[in-house]
Order: structure tokens, then sequence, then C-alpha cells
């Protein structure tokens, strides 16, 4: 199945949850944010949501301000 991340296209298997995806990409970092399908998606949610064909996903790191 291809999945977009920031605009590139990835290959992945089918039943692959967020967080498997960012380890294979080497993208599970602190600070890390991202959305799905353009909705921010809750950190404690990436090891249940399985991705599907076409998913887009855009990561950007959290940063505080003030």
């Amino acid at each position: 199945m291809k999945i977009i991340v920031n605009e590139d296209v990835v290959e992945c298997p089918s039943a692959l949850s967020v967080s498997a995806l960012l380890a294979q990409l080497q993208q599970l970092r602190p600070g890390m944010a991202l959305a799905l399908n353009q909705q921010i998606l809750p950190r404690a949610q990436w090891d249940e949501q399985l991705l599907q064909d076409g998913d887009t996903i855009l990561l950007f790191q959290a940063i505080a301000g003030g």
C-alpha cells in the first residue's frame, strides 16, 4: 500500500500502525507530532491507529513558545 509522508510516497505493508511506520522510517523522536489525513492524531493513538492505502501523514516537530 502507498502512504504519503510529508509529500513523499512511501510503500509499506498493509495493517501497519502509525508508530510502526514511524519506527520503520526512523522518525520516532521526542517532540514529534503528526496529522493523519489533516487531523492531529494524539501520540497515545499511534500504536492503535492502522494506516490505510492513500493515507496522508504530515510530520512536524512540536515546539513550545510563549
